[in-house]
């Protein structure tokens, strides 16, 4: 939770008169701590509207979580949703940790799967620390991939703008056809590639497709580079229609992606990845 100052003031046995202009919410120093506290709740307003994007048809996000967190239980609430969980612990202390980056647009898209796959565990063991191994996990992932939800770093070469481009090298490297007709149609790999590695492909296909892909993908030393040739699989199991295709036809194709099967993806990207 977000402790507003003057309140860590008065349980330190400070009076209300004795609180300075420092410590004052109309205090206009960036360092100051109420400063502090409005940004603090800036970025879980945020975090609010991304969570309640997350899944709305998957009922498994929307009903009581059998594991409560009592400290964090509003007293006027009857139970605690999955989704307030998500949003209380995990994506806030994430953001916040991370020197209050404002770093939390698609975030959540990447903790659904890892909550849900602990979450419905078979063992009830250890179903009920499904919220702690999300946040190491996710903490985890998100050290590897925090550059991609950087602004300041999309054309460095850790940022995403590189790494759309890679996906272009890899095709071209691939598939020339398919490579100059995407080029001379002017498809920019921004246009669709974008939410495909920033969200790990997580809005591309059924959860249990996603949760599919990213047992192969963590399972790879090398897994974003191999993201980059699932990435390159997808557009070429597809290039039949790309290359019949006119702009408009294309880009429908490339942001609403027609192939569900998931292994047939993976081991069009272990072929790619193999013949190196």
């Amino acid at each position: 939770m977000i402790i507003q100052p003057g309140i860590a003031k008065a349980n330190m046995g400070v009076s209300r008169e004795d609180v300075t202009f420092e410590d004052h919410p109309l205090n206009p120093n960036p360092d100051s701590r109420w400063n502090t506290y409005f940004k603090d709740n800036e970025v879980l307003l945020q975090i609010d509207k991304d969570v309640r994007r997350l899944c709305p048809d998957i009922s498994f996000f929307q009903r009581a979580t059998d594991y409560p967190c009592l400290l964090i239980l509003d007293p006027q609430n009857e139970f605690e949703t999955l989704r307030k969980r998500v949003e209380q612990t995990t994506l806030k202390s994430q953001t916040v940790a991370r020197n209050r980056s404002g770093v939390t647009n698609g975030m959540n898209e990447i903790v659904g799967p890892l909550y849900y796959t602990f979450a419905t565990d078979p063992n009830n063991e250890w179903k009920e620390h499904a919220e702690a191994d999300t946040f190491f996990c996710f903490t985890n992932l998100m050290a590897e991939i925090r550059d991609n939800f950087i602004k300041s770093l999309d054309d460095s070469q850790c940022g995403i703008t590189y790494k759309m481009e890679k996906v272009y090298s890899t095709l071209k490297d691939k598939d020339v056809e398919l490579y100059l007709k995407l080029q001379e149609q002017n498809i920019k790999p921004q246009f669709f590639a974008f939410r495909w590695l920033t969200l790990l492909l997580s809005q591309e296909f059924l959860l249990p497709d996603v949760i599919r892909i990213w047992d192969s993908l963590f399972a790879d030393d090398s897994r974003f580079d191999f993201l980059l040739l699932v990435c390159c699989a997808m557009l070429t199991l597809i290039r039949e229609q790309l290359l019949e295709g006119d702009f408009t036809v294309n880009m429908r194709l490339l942001q609403d992606y027609p192939i569900t099967d998931v292994c047939q993806i993976l081991q069009k990207a272990k072929e790619l990845q193999d013949s190196k």
